[in-house]
């Protein structure tokens, strides 16, 4: 089976749709799946066997994103999807419009993953509009930009609800991104701790993931000084880059926290990224607005105990309490639970060691697994019936312990 992934963004734009669309494209290529991308050129990006690159240009604002170009891309996804037997959308710009319409024209089960709640996002970036106008706009595109679609893959039951609230009236299917289990269990923390001056027997809590004001990082910080009362050496490891970089970095000198907070980039993810896992006591994570929360399980996957905010997406990781800690949204509850978690060594090792086995449930081969055969499902339907509605399609979605 030969399936086209397209996208508006791709490696080497790190965030989670980029994760997950190289996750599971290298993972069902090991279940008979064959996966083609339609994604960006971002730079002088080296030709790839199955992945044609469209160029683009900088967003303005925003140097890291590339807009291709609408015409490029319908050109581009229609020559790559003449032989391919489905079509599946990963984000909602101009790449939603080229693959549908590609779809359409060549007669092909069409499906995307909604990786991103945008009524939450949009007043980050668009502060001179009113909140509740960006919001309903962002519900009404959402209802259509999936009600035109044979089925929507979402990474959580929160988001599940959240689009069926919008009037999405298409199968929905719950199906998270898996975690590459081996290659978060290999890091080597002391060399970490080496390479970048911490001290062997420092307390380490770290955060992974965009510098984005949408992560609610400035709730760490807040959550710090209070930590801090109870572990003075506590060091914070930011590891992302972002928007809010600049302002966040003020905030921390302005806090008096700079001996207490490093901001160290983005990591390579094949040994730098889990050699920072390995380096780390505990993950801390204080976004409200995921759809899932790939890092919390690729924390746990590293033997990493997690203390996050247990809100939308990652509910269904947080709520059995595996290898890891929910409290409250107020930073000094948060706080005064990382300080006293750090003092607990017997608590520690005990979530340390259920995260992983936790993890494992999470694993890419299954998850991929899941998506290999709603393709197949898909595309059977499609078949049989000629090109009329999937609404039939059977539902695989998954409960909130894998």
């Amino acid at each position: 089976m030969r399936v086209l992934m397209v996208s508006d963004v791709y490696f080497p734009r790190v965030n989670g749709v980029s994760t997950s669309i190289e996750t599971f494209r290298r993972t069902l290529a090991g279940l008979g799946v064959e996966v083609r991308l339609v994604v960006p050129r971002y730079g002088d990006e080296a030709d790839e066997p199955g992945i044609v690159r469209v160029a683009g240009r900088p967003v303005p604002g925003d140097r890291e994103d590339r807009l291709v170009g609408w015409r490029a891309m319908q050109r581009a996804v229609l020559a790559a999807a003449e032989d391919c037997d489905l079509i599946h959308i990963q984000t909602p710009f101009v790449a939603h419009y080229a693959g549908l319409k590609a779809a359409r024209k060549l007669g092909r089960p069409v499906l995307a993953t909604y990786h991103t709640l945008f009524e939450e996002y949009l007043q980050h970036y668009a502060p001179f509009l009113p909140a509740g106008w960006l919001k309903g706009q962002a519900r009404g595109l959402s209802r259509r930009q999936c009600n035109a679609l044979d089925a929507v893959v979402v990474p959580s039951t929160a988001m599940q609800q959240r689009l069926q609230s919008y009037g999405v009236s298409v199968p929905l299917h719950v199906l998270p991104t898996g975690i590459p289990l081996a290659q978060f269990g290999r890091g080597d923390g002391l060399a970490f701790r080496l390479q970048h001056g911490i001290a062997p027997d420092r307390p380490v809590a770290l955060f992974v993931g965009r510098v984005a004001h949408e992560k609610n990082i400035a709730f760490l910080l807040d959550a710090l000084v209070h930590a801090r009362q109870l572990q003075p050496e506590l060091l914070l490891l930011i590891a992302g880059e972002g928007p809010a970089m600049v302002s966040l970095q003020a905030r921390v000198k302005a806090m008096g926290l700079s001996d207490a907070v490093a901001f160290i980039g983005y990591l390579d993810r094949r040994q730098a990224l889990p050699d920072c896992y390995a380096a780390a006591d505990v993950f801390v994570f204080a976004s409200r607005t995921e759809t899932q929360g790939l890092v919390l399980l690729e924390a746990m996957a590293a033997g990493l105990p997690v203390i996050a905010l247990a809100e939308m997406g990652t509910v269904d990781i947080l709520a059995p309490g595996r290898g890891a800690l929910s409290p409250p949204a107020v930073p000094q509850a948060f706080g005064e639970m990382l300080g006293n978690f750090l003092q607990q060594p017997t608590l520690w090792r005990r979530l340390a060691d259920e995260a992983p086995l936790y993890a494992s449930e999470w694993s890419d081969t299954a998850m991929a697994g899941r998506l290999a055969g709603l393709y197949r499902e898909l595309s059977g339907l499609k078949n049989a019936s000629e090109g009329t509605s999937t609404a039939g399609v059977p539902d695989i979605s998954l409960d909130a312990a894998g």
